[in-house]
């Protein structure tokens, strides 16, 4: 599941600096308060990566897909590119943990039969 995840809020981290750039090209906004909000954001997505296994990692992840839905009332392309991560996320999370189920249970049956073979080679 990490590395999965780890890979989505890669992808978001450049995401938002490039939603920085269009953001940055508004006349309501002033170039700190984008530049802060998104580097925030950066700043979360690359923070998330390492934080992903630790209690409430997953859910600060659904935060910043929230945060980054939201984020179209600014940019209204991010609406979209939000949905689209959310799913990325939701796959992440979803499918990353059945692989780690199923390389739990490939590690338990390859101990078992070294545990076999040792023992019919000692008996």
């Amino acid at each position: 599941m990490r590395t999965l995840c780890a890979s989505t809020l890669l992808g978001e981290f450049f995401v938002i600096g490039f939603a920085g750039l269009v953001a940055m090209k508004l006349d309501d906004l002033s170039m700190a308060t984008v530049w802060t909000v998104c580097g925030v954001g950066m700043a979360l997505s690359l923070l998330l990566c390492g934080m992903i296994t630790r209690p409430g990692g997953i859910q600060l992840g659904w935060a910043l897909q929230v945060a980054l839905v939201l984020s179209g009332f600014v940019v209204p392309t991010m609406f979209i590119l939000g949905l689209v991560f959310g799913g990325l996320w939701w796959a992440s999370v979803h499918y990353g943990g059945r692989i780690d189920e199923a390389k739990a249970r490939w590690a338990e049956q390859q101990e078992q039969q070294a545990r076999q073979e040792t023992g019919e080679a000692t008996a």
